[in-house]
């Protein structure tokens, strides 16, 4: 899974248990102190999950391109057999100088 999935993930599961929470607060009362800290934990759960959304997205855009490298060794010249070569200065060659 990628990181936004886990995300994405952990967002459904906080949005039941705010629906959990919010059955828990009809049948008891919103008024006890304990229900009123189970609901204070549950937004700042969510809190901290959308900071550490905007977090991964900041830091996935930031991450450096991947770097390939190539090698110093010149490409085996039957590759481009059938090729036509239009590259620059194609009359620069040691058939062309005199």
């Amino acid at each position: 899974m990628s990181v936004q999935d886990d995300l994405t993930s952990v967002q459904r599961c906080l949005d039941d248990l705010s629906r959990s929470v919010g059955r828990l607060e009809q049948q008891l009362g919103s008024g006890g102190l304990d229900i009123r800290r189970v609901r204070a934990d549950a937004d700042h759960l969510r809190e901290s999950v959308a900071l550490l959304r905007a977090s991964a997205t900041l830091q996935a855009s930031s991450r450096k391109p991947e770097l390939v490298t190539i090698p110093d060794q010149p490409y085996d010249d039957t590759q481009w057999t059938d090729c036509d070569d239009e590259g620059l200065g194609a009359h620069h060659g040691p058939e062309h100088r005199r």
